[in-house]
């Protein structure tokens, strides 16, 4: 009956997110294209081969990632707010706004997303090195602070140390914890900031990782968390439906810094930052691209791809962008089931 009732809350969420979100969307794009906060393109001078790609993007409105954590936000207190009210009613039974499990992924959502749009803001106007926003070194000192937060938050405060390794189990690993974590979530946010560079591609990936904590979630009894995560998925699903070919608007950093770090943060609360690796493969793929050709420019002054990241080398290739998106889903979904079969497995045996 438990089980029924929470597969039920989860179905009721994502699909309540999903309806939201979708109801936003007039009000955050007419607000967006009104004020003109469209995304300037990287200079042929800066970028030849992505200038060439997506010069025809110029304009398209940014900070779309907006209608996802507003969309997370909005239900979480909602329904927090209705439990506290009506406390003997059915509203106290669908929140799913908890200290032990959804309080830091919330706050670190929030907080990663107004770094974000900060961010998004200041690449509209032209603002900061190269008139792009922040660079990449002040990108990864703020994931990195943001990261320092909540190591400092289940050290200290929850006292984990455990770190979990599929089929040998936990392994107390002491105050090497807090480096690790941190470059755990330092890793998924850089990696899902490169992703995000093709319309939906970003949003298809992360829609199929955080679908998969649903299912861990579900599986380690962490009911408010599957639910958080089923929301996440809600909200994503309806930015998918505007950000497909030809996009609507972009995801933008305000979207990608805060769901990446999230992500990282679920992946630490379920204890399978190795899983990790597999539910977001297409993440690591594309951080690992860029990170050889700045090593092969600096070391070999030469290129290993026609543009990084990765999906720009096959759209390079000629590969028409709906079809690397496509291709690069369909791999995410593999590798997603394949690490979901492991966890399945590891807890069986």
């Amino acid at each position: 009956m438990v089980e029924s009732f929470l597969l039920i809350k989860i179905l009721f969420f994502a699909s309540v997110s999903f309806i939201v979100a979708i109801l936003l969307t007039p009000v955050l794009t007419h607000f967006l294209y009104k004020y003109k906060l469209g995304k300037q393109i990287r200079t042929q001078e800066a970028a030849p081969v992505f200038s060439k790609l997506h010069s025809k993007k110029a304009g398209t409105p940014t900070m779309g990632g907006i209608l996802i954590w507003v969309t997370v936000l909005f239900l979480s207190l909602l329904f927090f707010v209705l439990a506290k009210i009506f406390e003997d009613s059915i509203f106290a039974e669908l929140n799913f706004l908890t200290r032990e499990q959804t309080y830091l992924p919330l706050g670190i959502l929030v907080f990663a997303a107004l770094v974000g749009l900060l961010d998004d803001l200041l690449g509209v106007f032209r603002i900061g090195p190269k008139g792009g926003g922040l660079n990449m070194m002040h990108r990864i000192l703020i994931f990195t602070g943001v990261a320092s937060v909540g190591a400092w938050w289940f050290y200290f405060k929850l006292g984990w140390d455990s770190f979990y390794i599929p089929f040998l189990g936990d392994f107390s690993i002491g105050f090497w914890y807090i480096p690790v974590f941190i470059f755990i979530i330092v890793a998924t946010a850089f990696s899902v900031n490169e992703t995000d560079g093709l319309d939906g591609l970003a949003g298809g990936v992360l829609a199929i990782a955080f679908s998969s904590y649903v299912v861990v979630a579900i599986m380690q009894g962490k009911a408010e968390l599957a639910v958080f995560s089923a929301v996440v998925v809600g909200a994503l699903v309806a930015f998918l439906w505007f950000n497909v070919y030809p996009a609507r608007f972009f995801m933008g950093d305000t979207g990608a810094m805060s769901l990446g770090v999230t992500l990282g943060v679920l992946a630490m609360l379920t204890n399978t930052a190795l899983l990790l690796p597999l539910f977001g493969f297409i993440l690591v793929i594309e951080s690992l691209s860029v990170i050889a050709q700045m090593l092969s420019k600096k070391i070999r002054k030469k290129k290993i791809w026609h543009s990084t990241p990765i999906h720009h080398h096959f759209e390079a290739k000629g590969w028409p962008e709906t079809k690397v998106t496509m291709r690069f889903w369909i791999v995410s979904a593999i590798t997603a089931a394949i690490g979901l079969m492991i966890f399945v497995l590891d807890r069986i045996l």
